[in-house]
């Protein structure tokens, strides 16, 4: 489908045509997206036995991190490629989509997803156990219009802006969105054995979620300070700016990341065994919408909020920063209190 696109939208000002046609576009590249991590998710649970929860969450983290870690790669790749041409990009994604098929085909169980012969109806799929619904709204929150609020649309547009941003080229923004996109993949593969597990908070549960969820509002409310307080931005002081920027995001990069692999967990051990790909669909559905909200908020700040791009993008922090304490608020709700919290082998915070 992305062959169509006819460069003739941009230059004959058909702005219409071809947001309709990108929009299309992602619509699709998401169902995919979506279906096949619903697919990993689904099979772990349905394999893994319930008395082994710590292995269920190293396997649903390891997976859904080098998911990531491969999302990295292919932003680095595509950046890179464009430098080239935009045919002999979409050529290279076409040969490692094909290279994937045959292990799917070949290494799959027929046995697998399997559906109901029975149709299922709507309201079946909005009424969810009790905490697959409070997670999935803590997902639109945390996940859809946390990150997004200022990582899909500002941050790109304010690296290369070259009166108020840092004024990179395009490769070096696809280069930084890849290491961050790479470097979330194994902080999130690699939580359950380096990070949790040191703290006793392995396997997680609601308490583990609640104190990463709080910790990452840390992050945006830096950099939006930073962005509308400091003299850095508002003087435009490149080398602190970058700094500041390249600091803060990792930052933020590490603690979404954890967050990240508890909520993968969290969803798949709340999962019914027989309801398993309904209850990840609604989930990733509540995904889906938050990430749309985000994109659109995100765009309407950016370009409205304040006098330049720098107040543009702090307030887009600022709106990241609610967007994380409503998703810490939300997941207190959880009913998920077995086991406490620990934070180290001696302090133990929740009993």
């Amino acid at each position: 489908m992305l062959f169509g696109w006819q460069e003739s939208w941009a230059r004959n000002n058909e702005t219409a045509k071809a947001i309709i046609f990108v929009t299309a576009a992602q619509m699709l590249c998401g169902i995919a997206k979506d279906l096949t991590k619903l697919g990993g998710k689904t099979v772990t649970k349905l394999v893994t036995p319930d008395e082994k929860q710590s292995r269920l969450f190293k396997v649903v983290s390891f997976i859904t991190g080098l998911k990531n870690t491969m999302k990295g790669v292919g932003y680095f790749i595509g950046a890179a490629a464009l430098t080239f041409n935009y045919y002999f990009a979409l050529a290279l994604l076409l040969l490692f989509v094909a290279a994937a098929m045959p292990w799917a085909i070949v290494g799959l169980s027929n046995k697998l997803g399997r559906a109901r012969k029975e149709n299922v109806k709507l309201s079946t799929i909005i009424r969810q156990r009790y905490n697959v619904n409070v997670l999935s709204v803590a997902r639109f929150f945390l996940f859809g219009s946390s990150r997004d609020m200022w990582f899909e649309v500002p941050l790109p547009f304010f690296l290369r802006d070259h009166i108020y941003g840092l004024g990179w080229q395009r490769v070096a923004v696809g280069a930084l969105l890849a290491g961050f996109i790479i470097l979330y993949g194994q902080v999130q593969s690699w939580t359950p054995q380096l990070v949790l597990q040191p703290l006793k908070q392995s396997p997680a549960n609601k308490y583990v979620q609640i104190l990463w969820n709080a910790l990452l509002t840390l992050a945006p409310i830096f950099m939006a300070l930073m962005l509308l307080v400091s003299p850095v931005f508002i003087t435009h002081q490149l080398q602190a700016m970058t700094g500041v920027m390249i600091a803060g995001i990792l930052v933020y990069c590490v603690l979404f990341a954890v967050n990240s692999s508890v909520h993968s967990f969290l969803i798949v051990k709340y999962a019914d065994g027989d309801k398993v790909a309904m209850n990840v669909g609604f989930y990733y559905m509540a995904n889906a919408l938050g990430r749309l909200t985000g994109t659109l908020v995100s765009g309407a700040l950016y370009s409205f909020a304040g006098a330049n791009a720098v107040y543009g993008l702090g307030w887009c922090f600022v709106a990241s920063v609610a967007f994380a304490a409503i998703s810490t608020g939300l997941t207190v709700l959880l009913k998920d209190d077995m086991g406490g919290l620990m934070c180290g082998s001696k302090l133990r915070l929740v009993s």
